[in-house]
């Protein structure tokens, strides 16, 4: 089950997280995550009918401490519906937003250049943030970003991985206002962020944007390590990619 939301339309404290899913507790949730997979494969035949592409570049980036592996079931998903899907090809996202954003620039730059195509982003969790803000810096070559469980406010301050960068010697005060200032330049491409209440690793308010026009938000039913074995995420992402709304 999915609900489409504009952020006039979310109730709770929007663009306030106040603090983040409560750790370690929240994690207990993301247990739910055993059940993803034989809810995705008792989905199956209704995947199997959803819209198909026509080689159109993709590239999907991995959230934080992960890398292309735990992207794979997606990409697999969308090759078979006939997307041109890669993995970022950058190993484990260690989390340095600066420097992957230009390494990861770097990959959409020759991607759309081998393709001659603008390239479709796919971002989970801090993936999602890197995807937007290359495309905030490369909107001529990016067709659209599509984010699951992404922090646009506040970077890591509102989920539970945020203690890992303050032990890291961040300062998340300063982090949240270097991603407040980046607004200043808007998005200028489509973006649907994906976003589940029951997220136990990133305060779902955060990942409501209230800055961006261009940005449509998707709430799903399930966990954050989950999002990409979700049946509801792979059935809205097949539906944007071809530019149409999941019915």
């Amino acid at each position: 089950m999915q609900a489409v939301f504009q952020p006039r339309g979310i109730a709770g404290p929007v663009g306030d997280p106040s603090v983040p899913p409560g750790f370690p507790w929240s994690l207990l949730s993301e247990a739910r995550v055993a059940f993803e997979v034989p809810r995705l494969l008792l989905r199956a035949p209704s995947l199997a009918m959803q819209p198909r592409g026509s080689g159109d570049p993709v590239l999907v980036v991995p959230g934080f401490g992960t890398g292309d592996a735990s992207t794979a079931p997606l990409r697999s998903y969308l090759r078979w519906l006939g997307h041109d899907v890669r993995g970022w090809g950058l190993g484990v996202n260690g989390g340095d937003v600066a420097l992957l954003v230009r390494l990861l620039s770097d990959r959409i730059v020759a991607f759309a250049r081998e393709r001659d195509l603008p390239v479709a982003l796919i971002g989970w969790s801090l993936g999602g943030v890197l995807a937007r803000e290359a495309m905030r810096e490369h909107p001529e070559i990016v067709a659209r970003v599509i984010t699951l469980g992404t922090p646009v406010i506040g970077g890591p301050k509102y989920t539970t991985v945020g203690e890992v960068y303050r032990r890291r010697g961040y300062d998340l005060d300063a982090i949240e206002a270097a991603a407040h200032a980046r607004e200043a330049v808007p998005l200028r491409r489509p973006v649907t962020a994906v976003f589940s209440r029951s997220d136990g690793v990133v305060a779902w308010q955060a990942c409501v944007d209230r800055s961006n026009e261009v940005v449509e938000h998707v709430e799903v039913d399930g966990t954050h390590v989950g999002l990409g074995m979700n049946p509801d995420v792979y059935r809205i992402v097949a539906h944007r990619l071809v530019g149409s709304p999941a019915r």
